[in-house]
């Protein structure tokens, strides 16, 4: 999988990228991550990539002519163009698992104030994080593709994929590791016992109780 991220801050990912399961992915060649700094890309003298909105308002608006001439060069037949905005579909599990389908995604973070409209007028889909409002789109873009990655096949293994949250629409079990007993905290004697049926039904409930105590609108009727 290839991934093109756009960004006028090209240095807030460097930690990201050199770190933990990312590192790991692009250096067993699962992933190839580029930061491409669309700046340069701007057809002004002073390489300008905003202006004030047309109409009036508040803020700078991102001009459209960096980020057409940037997919102009990096647009290919089997890439998916993807926008972060806080007014696009929500992120969650099931759209990564559906964005590791791609070969080739493109990620534009945005700054300022907003959009050129035409902008969208390049990409496939608009995503949001969540419904509140940051600097710009480079937190979004890291979030998303550590949760894509770690989808790779390969990348993790398959276990830690088939019990983790979401999956089933069920948050992940609780955990424990040792010490057995820790200032009178004590680890589920099932989970001691060896008996690997027993547990593999205690976690199965425990997900359930969790995830109607935390997120019960996860739930549909086959937990009611």
């Amino acid at each position: 999988m290839k991934i093109d991220i756009l960004s006028l801050f090209p240095s807030m990912f460097d930690g990201f990228l050199h770190e933990s399961i990312i590192k790991r992915a692009i250096d067993k060649e699962k992933v190839e991550i580029n930061i491409i700094n669309f700046r340069e890309f701007s057809p002004l003298n002073n390489n300008q990539v905003d202006d004030t909105p047309y109409g009036g308002g508040a803020g700078m608006i991102l001009r459209c002519e960096p980020i057409f001439l940037c997919l102009d060069k990096i647009k290919k037949e089997d890439s998916h163009v993807i926008l972060l905005s806080p007014e696009g579909i929500k992120f969650n599990q099931s759209v990564a698992k559906k964005m590791v389908t791609y070969k080739h995604l493109i990620f534009i973070c945005g700054h300022y104030e907003g959009f050129d409209e035409r902008i969208k007028t390049l990409v496939d889909e608009v995503i949001s994080i969540g419904d509140f409002i940051l600097t710009g789109g480079e937190i979004p873009a890291m979030a998303i593709t550590d949760a894509i990655v770690r989808l790779i096949p390969g990348v993790i293994n398959d276990e830690s994929l088939e019990s983790e949250s979401f999956n089933n629409n069920l948050l992940d079990y609780p955990q424990w590791t040792k010490p057995a007993i820790y200032r009178g905290l004590k680890v589920p004697d099932v989970l001691l016992s060896g008996h690997h049926k027993n547990i593999e039904e205690y976690r199965k409930n425990e997900q359930i109780k969790k995830t109607k105590e935390l997120r019960p609108d996860l739930l549909g009727e086959k937990y009611e």
